[in-house]
């Protein structure tokens, strides 16, 4: 996209899995633990942009102790620009390192999934500030199988469930820009639900779950247009298709700044899911053809 003669990034509400938004870090030390290195790793390259993720690995059994790293960033140039400034440099130990931007062996296509409610809050928030937008309920709509009042035990007799509808709209005031979306969020009720508290609780669950769903679909229809002077500018593309809902379980988790490393459980789905070289032939590693 160009504007005023000037190339200008479209930065999406999607999971980035583009090669020109992720770097290959490698040559770390094995002195430190993966969770430091993690650290230590974020505090570098979050002044360059706001990260998705940073994920930390040992190397393979084949090559020197050690580590290496993938870092995901929003966007593409300030991608380029962390790599341009941090490759082979000391940054936090005595040896440089080598960073690089992805590569692939060959074509492999990803599907774009959606960011969870959270994750689009923290890209609105860098991009427009926390006070730059808001969001407007115009409708939660019960749709449950169970009516207001009635008793525990007849609500897990029937296998019964909690459904919610939300409608609400994403509101940018200085670019006078209005974003809808809804969602539908659904609860099963079992026989071991006992009591009108764990009804009540699932209740508010599933309307939280609801309207993050919705926020998330508001969102998807926005792209952040980022000027290479720096201005930020946005796109509303209301016909834009909904991409990969996220997970109930993705909605409900926080936002991390600095994700789950290998070995534990990321809650990001399939998307976050590290690529091993030659193990999934996706991303070039040095060393493995």
């Amino acid at each position: 996209m160009r504007s005023g003669g000037r190339m200008a990034e479209l930065v999406p509400f999607a999971v980035p899995t583009e090669n020109d938004k992720t770097l290959v870090v490698w040559e770390l030390s094995s002195g430190p633990s993966a969770e430091d290195l993690q650290r230590s790793l974020f505090a570098v390259f979050s002044p360059f942009g706001l990260l998705y993720s940073v994920r930390v690995f040992p190397n393979a059994a084949v090559a020197r102790p050690g580590f290496y790293a993938i870092v995901k960033f929003y966007s593409a140039r300030d991608a380029r620009r962390a790599q341009k400034a941090c490759d082979r440099k000391q940054l936090f130990q005595n040896s440089p390192v080598k960073v690089h931007l992805g590569t692939k062996h060959k074509a492999v296509h990803h599907r774009a999934l959606a960011l969870n409610s959270s994750r689009c809050q923290e890209l609105a928030n860098y991009y427009f500030g926390f006070n730059g937008w808001s969001t407007r309920i115009m409708k939660l709509q019960n749709l449950s199988d169970l009516e207001e009042g009635e008793t525990a035990e007849r609500a897990t007799a029937q296998q019964q469930s909690l459904r919610f509808f939300c409608a609400l709209e994403v509101v940018l005031p200085a670019y006078a820009c209005r974003s809808p979306g809804a969602g539908l969020a659904e609860e099963p009720l079992d026989k071991q639900e006992e009591g009108p508290l764990s009804i009540l609780m699932k209740r508010k669950l599933t309307q939280k779950l609801a309207i993050q769903k919705a926020l998330s679909n508001a969102f998807q229809k926005l792209l952040v247009v980022v000027l290479e002077n720096g201005k930020i500018a946005v796109e509303y593309r209301p016909s834009e298709e909904v991409i990969d809902a996220p997970t109930e379980a993705e909605s409900l988790q926080d936002v991390m700044h600095v994700p789950s490393f290998a070995g534990e459980q990321g809650g990001h789905g399939e998307e976050d899911r590290p690529h091993l070289g030659a193990q999934e032939d996706a991303l070039w590693l040095p060393g493995t053809g």
